[in-house]
């Protein structure tokens, strides 16, 4: 069983499915990424995999236990941590308090875990003291993901982490996110930017109309034919 594994996911909103039978899985230490068109259920299928959506069928596992029935507050605990795309910062709250926040869960020191987070971004370092509303939207997606990284996740997840930032700042946060892998932390990312995540993927998913419609390394769906000319411009 992988560290995550969430199968048959089946569930919507006000009665009407979004995701239908849709499994996602990631192992320690690796990245997989969720590709699809627009309204294909990336978002939501992320949701439902943090308990942010109740699920009609399906199962969630972390690590082995069976957490389909936890809200998303008691998953956090359990080494799970979400980041989403938007309103994802404090923005009258300082650089360091935003990360601060992060570690509510935690009753130990939190400057190692601090540090680290500086280690990663070093701009958040220098900006620790500056509110995080007058940031770049690059530079708050920093302060999202260190934040979530207070909690020190098993499981790291994003939702669009590069949407509304330059290429620049994408290929950084790309080389952060696989940084971050590098560590042991397990990654699920819904991306638009399809090509470039998959080049950074262990495992990818693509999903059309809520469910699975090609499962398969990062490499081997770059290759694939049907999916370069049907979800990656050719």
């Amino acid at each position: 069983m992988s560290f995550l594994s969430a199968t048959g996911m089946t569930g919507g909103y006000g009665g009407l499915d979004i995701i239908t039978d849709c499994t996602l899985t990631v192992e320690t230490g690796e990245i997989a990424v969720v590709v699809g068109p627009n309204g294909a259920g990336k978002s939501t299928a992320m949701k439902a995999v943090f308990g942010m959506l109740n699920l009609r069928e399906g199962t969630v596992t972390l690590d082995g236990e069976d957490i389909t029935a936890l809200p998303p507050q008691d998953r956090v605990p359990k080494g799970m941590a979400f980041v989403p795309q938007n309103r994802n910062v404090f923005v009258s709250l300082s650089v360091e308090e935003n990360l601060e926040m992060g570690g509510f869960i935690r009753d130990d020191d939190l400057s190692d875990t601090k540090d680290l987070v500086f280690s990663l971004f070093p701009v958040l370092a220098e900006k620790r003291r500056q509110p995080a509303g007058e940031l770049s939207g690059g530079q708050r997606q920093q302060v999202a993901v260190g934040r979530a990284l207070m909690t020190k996740p098993k499981l790291l997840m994003l939702d669009e982490p590069t949407a509304g930032v330059s290429p620049i700042v994408m290929d950084e946060l790309f080389d952060k996110i696989l940084e971050i892998a590098d560590t042991g932390v397990a990654i699920l990312m819904v991306e638009q930017n399809a090509r470039q995540a998959l080049e950074i993927a262990d495992h990818g998913f693509v999903l059309v109309q809520g469910r699975n419609r090609f499962t398969d390394t990062g490499e081997a769906l770059l290759a694939n034919e049907e999916v370069r000319r049907s979800f990656l411009g050719g």
